[in-house]
C-alpha cells in the first residue's frame, strides 16, 4: 500500500517551486545557471550517499580514471541534474516555433527527418538520463515531431499537473507509465511514435544486457513493442553544449526491423544493440550522465544480491 500523502506538504512544495519558477522568469539565464551550478556543487558536498554512488558507479564503468576524474565528473554530474531542473522551467520560454534554432543545434537530423515526418511506420524513440531529456522531447514536438512519451508521475500531485503542463504545451504527450499498455499498442498500430528513458532498472525479472561492461536489467517492453509492430527503435540523445541553455540533438543510431529477422534471439539482441548505443553517447558526455541513479540495482540470477548494487 502506497504512504499515504500529506497534502499541506505537498502544496507547500508546490509553491517553492512556483516562486522559484518566478524567480527564474525575473533573471537572465546566465545569473540561473550560476546559482544552478553553486546549488549542485552544494549537491555533491553535503549529499554523501549520492556523491558515493556516482563515483563508485564511475569506478566501475571508467577503471583507468584516476581518482580525481571520478570526483570531477560526479560533481559535474550532480550539478547537471539541478540544471534540468532550471531548464524544465526555461524551455517553454525559449524553445519556441520561431527561436529554437538560438538554443538547440540539430546533429544527424537532415538524412533522419524523412523517417520521423512520413510516418508509413511505427517509431519507437529511445533516450537515458543523459544531458536534458525533457529539452529532447520538447524540441522534437515543437518541430512537429508529435509523439508520446511514457513516464511515472510525480508523486506530488500538485507538482506533478505543473510539471505536466510544461511537458504537453507544444504537443508531447505524456502517458502514465502504469495502465499505459492499450495506449501504447494503439499509438503504434497507427504507425505513431512512442518515447522511453530506456536506462532504467527494470528489477529481478528484467532482461540483463551488457552496460558499461556489466550486466544490467532492463525492460523487455521496448524490443517486445518493436518486434509485434515491426517498428524502427530510434536511439536518440539531448546534451548541453555549454553550462547554459544551449543544446545538441542527435540520433545515435535507427535499428531497422530487418537487422533482427534473422536474428536467434530477436529479444536480446534488440536490447543489447540499443543499450550500447546509449552506452556510446554516454561515453562521449559522461559529466551529463546521472550516475547517481541506480542502474546496476538488480544482479542477475546465481550472483549474490547487492554484489554490484550500491546503496
Amino acid at each position: 500500500m502506497a504512504k499515504k500523502r500529506n497534502k499541506i506538504v505537498d502544496y507547500v512544495a508546490y509553491l517553492g517551486v512556483r516562486l522559484f519558477a518566478m524567480t527564474v522568469h525575473i533573471f537572465r539565464p546566465e545569473a540561473s545557471y550560476a546559482v544552478a551550478g553553486f546549488l549542485g556543487n552544494c549537491l555533491y558536498r553535503f549529499d554523501k550517499r549520492h556523491r558515493h554512488r556516482g563515483i563508485e558507479h564511475l569506478r566501475r564503468s571508467f577503471p583507468d580514471w584516476p581518482q580525481e576524474k571520478y570526483e570531477r565528473v560526479t560533481r559535474a554530474s550532480m550539478r547537471s541534474l539541478v540544471y534540468l531542473a532550471l531548464e524544465v522551467i526555461l524551455t517553454t520560454r525559449l524553445v519556441t516555433p520561431t527561436s529554437w534554432q538560438r538554443y538547440v543545434r540539430l546533429l544527424h537530423m537532415p538524412e533522419n527527418v524523412r523517417l520521423l515526418t512520413e510516418r508509413n511506420r511505427p517509431l519507437i524513440f529511445v533516450t537515458g538520463h543523459l544531458g536534458n531529456w525533457e529539452v529532447l522531447g520538447y524540441t522534437l514536438a515543437t518541430l512537429g515531431f508529435h509523439m508520446y512519451a511514457i513516464a511515472r508521475p510525480l508523486d506530488n500531485p500538485y507538482l506533478n499537473e505543473y510539471i505536466l503542463g510544461f511537458r504537453q504545451k507544444t504537443g508531447l504527450t505524456i502517458l502514465d507509465k502504469k495502465g499505459a499498455t492499450e495506449q501504447v499498442d494503439e499509438i503504434l498500430a497507427n504507425n505513431g511514435v512512442v518515447g522511453f528513458i530506456a536506462d532504467q532498472d527494470a528489477g529481478r525479472k528484467g532482461l540483463f544486457v551488457d552496460f558499461f561492461g556489466r550486466k544490467a536489467s532492463t525492460y523487455k517492453s521496448i524490443g517486445l513493442l518493436a518486434m509485434q509492430y515491426n517498428a524502427c527503435v530510434i536511439v536518440g540523445y539531448g546534451h548541453r553544449l555549454v553550462e547554459n541553455y544551449r543544446f545538441e540533438i542527435g540520433i545515435e543510431r535507427i535499428i531497422y526491423p530487418e537487422e533482427w529477422a534473422d536474428k536467434d534471439q530477436p529479444l536480446e539482441w534488440i536490447t543489447q544493440e540499443y543499450s550500447l548505443h546509449l552506452e556510446n553517447a554516454i561515453r562521449r558526455y559522461p559529466e551529463q550522465y546521472l550516475w547517481a541513479h541506480r542502474r546496476w540495482k538488480h544482479r542477475p540470477r546465481g550472483e549474490a544480491p547487492g554484489e554490484d548494487g550500491i546503496a
